[in-house]
């Protein structure tokens, strides 16, 4: 299973965990991501929300790249990445002004678009394409007696996906059912944990991320398990200013998807990179099974 890959800015940087055990996980499973020579920034909410038309060819260039390089399919890990990624294929295949305007913006640097590489989410890959079934005989470590509560936030579903529902997602759920955990349905689990808005707007950020934490705590959550740089960052980095502001004492454990699954396939927390978090999950981790 070859693909091309879009690692996205954020791996090098707030979410080196993440690339981590993506990498890792991707190797486990005999899964090939071949990082795209040359990519660039996907233009991402603080650019799209400037200059929206920027940021869609951003995205086009690393789709342009992608189809130069080989790759039927771009696969990333980072619900932004994918969001903006798969915003600029869907406008170049369904918006005639806006794909005239990429077409435009290709030429102008030497490039060309033909829309042929799909564009995919690393949790779609391993769960559809990979398959639970598979998946399931490598596992050697069943992680039971953890309560996780998925969070999906809110760019894998919107505007619109290719695997995943806005309202109602679940391919994380049935992978984490599948690892021995019990799985909580959280009615936050697709609201928004409030982007980059702690520079404009804190207090309007941290009511985001008190809702989801306090339904997280309410169900009984051992931890919140995430697909994406930003929702990972927000949720763990930002707790205790939540619990300043609220005067609560939220200590919950933020993981990458991923990262449970490396667990399961039996890697270390050490190659997984978990102790990268400001929340450890060490303590918890201990109580279930011996990690």
């Amino acid at each position: 299973m070859r693909y091309g890959y879009m690692p996205g800015c954020s791996s090098h940087a707030s979410s080196v965990d993440y690339e981590a055990s993506t990498k890792a996980v991707a190797k486990a499973l005999g899964i090939d991501l071949v990082e795209i020579e040359d990519w660039n920034c996907c233009g991402t909410a603080p650019i799209s929300s400037v200059n929206p038309e920027m940021a869609v060819a951003l995205s086009a260039r690393n789709l342009a790249l992608a189809e130069e390089q080989g790759f039927d399919a771009v696969v990333t890990a980072c619900a932004a990445c994918f969001n903006m990624l798969y915003k600029a294929w869907d406008n170049f295949a369904n918006n005639p002004g806006m794909r005239k305007q990429l077409e435009e913006a290709m030429s102008d640097i030497g490039r060309t678009l033909k829309g042929k590489a799909e564009v995919r989410h690393l949790l779609d890959i391993i769960v559809n394409d990979y398959g639970l079934e598979k998946i399931e005989q490598l596992v050697t470590k069943k992680l039971t007696g953890l309560k996780v509560v998925p969070y999906y936030g809110c760019l894998l579903g919107r505007p619109k996906s290719n695997f995943e529902d806005a309202e109602e997602p679940n391919s994380m759920d049935g992978l984490l059912a599948m690892l021995g955990t019990e799985v909580l349905d959280s009615d936050f689990k697709a609201r928004c944990c409030g982007s980059s808005t702690i520079f404009t707007k804190r207090s309007y950020m941290l009511r985001l991320l008190h809702d989801i934490l306090e339904d997280a705590q309410r169900l009984g959550g051992d931890m919140i398990v995430v697909a994406c740089p930003l929702c990972q960052m927000n949720l763990d980095a930002y707790q205790t200013n939540v619990n300043s502001a609220y005067g609560t004492s939220f200590n919950i454990p933020v993981v990458y998807f991923t990262q449970l699954l490396g667990l399961a396939l039996g890697l270390s927390p050490q190659q997984l990179a978990m102790d990268k978090a400001f929340v450890s999950s060490q303590k918890v981790l201990n109580r279930v099974s011996n990690l």
